[in-house]
């Protein structure tokens, strides 16, 4: 059984298990599907060869883009063909199981709630952005790209309702604050990884063939420059963009279509700019948002003033 196939099975296993809990209250059916969900990623952790953990909005898409298109040079491969796990691995076996995460309901199904102990023995890529951009873009793709069950879900604000930038920015739940929260705990835990590299959003823009470079690198791949430029430029901004509008990547689901082509916000592919989350606020709500940063996210990462901590060579490459 293929990985595509094996993905559709689980999805509707869990879909049928928690329709047939119809009776239970909703916050029931909702953490039963929760601790589903975890279950699946918990075997898919234990299978992978690597594992790519990012908040969401994060650039994971982006990276996911770029990974995908040095496999395909370097093994001849299509271009439609977007890493989903052990998708490529079926392809050809020297292709790592790569899972990526955003480590929102492994803890449901196996109750570590305060810790990273399901990562400990893992090899953890851990990609970082600016938890100001990361919350307005998660705006955007609350309310133009999720799809309702999600909304309940992961707690997020419910659909259709009419929450200004600002307000979910910096006041509800799904916003500011729990991107700050993701960021300090895996800040706290990473002493604890052995086999982990910290990736900046903002370094990867900076200085991205050599962001990939490391990154592959620590994966225990050996690129060319050529492969790099190719990679890089398969995954710029402008084609992703034709990427999605085209829907090359059709066999991944919804993760690179447009919801409204008419609407440059609901696309996957927005802006990617560093420190964009200023054009959305006036001055004094900047200046809000700043001082909530510096007075709750933990050094380590660079953000909020703080120093970024000194990135340890690939520690199992």
């Amino acid at each position: 059984m293929n990985e595509t196939v094996r993905v559709i099975l689980k999805k509707l296993t869990r879909e049928a298990v928690v329709r047939a809990n119809f009776f239970r209250p909703a916050a029931e059916r909702q953490a039963l599907e929760r601790r589903l969900r975890g279950r699946e990623e918990f075997h898919k952790l234990r299978e992978a060869d690597w594992v790519i953990v990012s908040f969401g909005k994060s650039g994971r898409t982006w990276l996911r883009v770029m990974l995908s298109r040095y496999y395909q040079l370097r093994y001849r491969l299509a271009q439609r063909h977007l890493i989903g796990f052990a998708n490529l691995h079926e392809k050809n076996r020297a292709i790592p199981k790569i899972l990526f995460t955003h480590d929102n309901y492994l803890r449901d199904f196996t109750g570590n709630r305060d810790s990273k102990l399901d990562y400990r023995d893992r090899k953890v890529v851990l990609l970082v952005r600016n938890p100001c951009d990361v919350a307005v873009s998660q705006y955007f793709q609350w309310r133009y790209r999720m799809r309702p069950g999600k909304k309940t879900l992961n707690a997020y604000p419910a659909h259709g309702a009419d929450v200004p930038i600002f307000d979910f920015v910096y006041g509800h739940e799904a916003g500011l604050k729990k991107a700050i929260e993701f960021l300090n705990d895996w800040s706290q835990a990473l002493a604890d990884i052995p086999d982990h590299l910290v990736v900046r959003y903002e370094d990867m823009r900076g200085q991205t063939e050599a962001e990939l470079r490391r990154i592959l690198t620590f994966m225990g791949a050996d690129p060319t420059d050529e492969e790099l430029r190719q990679s890089v430029a398969f995954a710029s901004v402008e084609n992703m963009r034709k990427l999605e509008e085209r829907r090359v990547f059709w066999l991944s689901g919804g993760r690179m279509v447009a919801k409204d082509k008419g609407n440059p916000d609901s696309h996957k592919v927005r802006r990617a700019k560093v420190g964009g989350y200023r054009d959305y606020f006036d001055d004094e709500q900047v200046r809000q948002i700043d001082a909530y940063v510096e007075r709750h996210l933990l050094p380590g990462f660079g953000y909020g003033g703080a120093p970024a901590r000194p990135a340890p060579q690939a520690a199992s490459a």
